[in-house]
């Protein structure tokens, strides 16, 4: 995305927003819910469960369940959802702007088998 872009963007959000997503270091999903953030120029929190266990208790329990990614947004928990159903619910509260803007990453997209591999080499 160029500068321009990236400009342009920052006019797509509503307003300032306190978003903290629980994320693993190498995931499909995690990678679609990170491009819905740069996509809208969205400051967040990533909260990195693989390298940090206490991060993904504190999922578990802000969650009620274990699955993730999961992204809070202005106190509301989306549980176990892609980068596609965050912008779907940014959208539809009306806290950011529709855009044009593509990304480099499927916003849909289960892990791949390397990302699979890269995580069983951590021992998780």
């Amino acid at each position: 995305m160029s500068i321009a872009q990236v400009k342009e963007n920052n006019c797509h959000t509503m307003k300032s927003l306190t978003i903290t997503a629980y994320l693993k270091t190498t995931c499909g999903w995690s990678n679609g819910v990170r491009a819905v953030m740069a996509k809208y120029s969205l400051p967040y929190t990533e909260k990195d469960i693989i390298q940090n266990p206490a991060f993904r208790f504190e999922m578990e329990q802000r969650s009620g369940q274990p699955l993730s990614p999961c992204v809070e947004i202005e106190g509301v928990m989306l549980a176990d959802i892609s980068g596609e159903e965050v912008e779907s619910y940014l959208l539809e509260q009306q806290l950011v702007k529709s855009t044009d803007l593509s990304t480099d990453v499927p916003l849909n997209a289960a892990c791949s088998n390397e990302q699979h591999a890269a995580m069983a080499a951590m021992n998780l």
